[in-house]
């Protein structure tokens, strides 16, 4: 007889973001007198670019609506194959900007049988800073959580251990990739940035999304190990050295992820220059795992 008496259930999670979507299927694991564990069991993403939709046509594509269902039956019998209990599905940016996006929704639920909640920025910040960060902040430490996603990027202070502020600013990298994001966003952020760390002495940055995991993947370094200012910097250097082909060719990068990866970096350094952080760390976490862990603590 197992002695353990654990207990397992399995959550999943789907991101719809402004470059891609994620489905994530999570291993819950109970055991008594032990810290509940969260461990993925599989992480699918699709390389959908609503995005260049929502933020320069202003409606999601017939094209796109009809990927997106695909994608959506696809999620749905994967979740049964891996007999998923209970799941979630948060749209972001794109979704939230383009005029059809309710209708979206609607047409998926339909066709796919997903429900599909179209959620604001700052409920975005909070979920993603709901994940697990524990192990990465110290309370006698300032942190600066960053969420550099296709629409929006969401910022997140951690003082003493508790999340003091968090905003979302409308500067995504399918944002800038079309030249969409004004000079008055990019002082927006450098003012906010500014204003909550000023005093505060030494920030440190933690920075999430499929680009800074990328690069951070592409430094071979440990997981529990940061990224030096001078080494973003370096990297950035290089990677806008190379042309688009190159960067899928010698870097094995996808072809949603080649182009986006610079506007990415761009914010993660300007960030890091703005709040004097000199180190980040890249826990390898985001929205998909913040929507897993809040479903299961019922914080949404």
């Amino acid at each position: 007889k197992n002695k353990l008496m654990i207990q397992i259930k399995k959550y999943a999670a789907i991101d719809i973001g402004s470059n891609a979507m994620r489905l994530l299927i999570t291993n819950i694991i109970e055991q008594k007198g032990k810290e509940v564990q969260f461990n993925k069991s599989a992480l699918i993403r699709v390389p959908i670019r609503l995005g260049q939709d929502a933020f320069t046509v202003g409606e999601i594509s017939e094209e796109n609506i009809d990927r997106m269902i695909d994608a959506m039956k696809a999620f749905k019998l994967l979740m049964k194959v891996y007999k998923v209990e209970k799941y979630m599905a948060c749209a972001t940016s794109a979704m939230r900007e383009a005029y059809n996006g309710k209708e979206v929704t609607e047409i998926i639920k339909k066709k796919a049988d997903i429900k599909i909640e179209i959620i604001d920025g700052k409920k975005e910040a909070a979920i993603i800073a709901s994940s697990d960060l524990h192990q990465f902040i110290k309370t006698n430490e300032n942190y600066l959580y960053v969420d550099v996603g296709g629409g929006s990027t969401e910022f997140s202070l951690f003082s003493n251990g508790k999340m003091v502020i968090s905003k979302s600013f409308k500067n995504g990298t399918v944002r800038l990739l079309n030249n969409m994001v004004n000079e008055v966003v990019w002082q927006e952020i450098e003012k906010w940035i500014k204003t909550h760390t000023e005093g505060l002495g030494n920030v440190i940055m933690i920075g999430s999304g499929g680009n800074i995991n990328k690069t951070f993947k592409l430094s071979g370094k440990m997981q529990d190990k940061p990224l030096t200012y001078k080494y973003l910097k370096t990297q950035y250097d290089y990677f806008n050295s190379l042309t688009y082909e190159q960067r899928i060719a010698e870097l094995g990068l996808n072809t949603d992820r080649a182009d986006v990866i610079i506007p990415a970096l761009t914010i993660y350094l300007r960030a890091m220059k703005w709040s004097g952080a000199n180190h980040i760390y890249v826990p390898k976490i985001g929205l998909s795992d913040g929507i897993v862990k809040a479903m299961y603590f019922e914080r949404i």
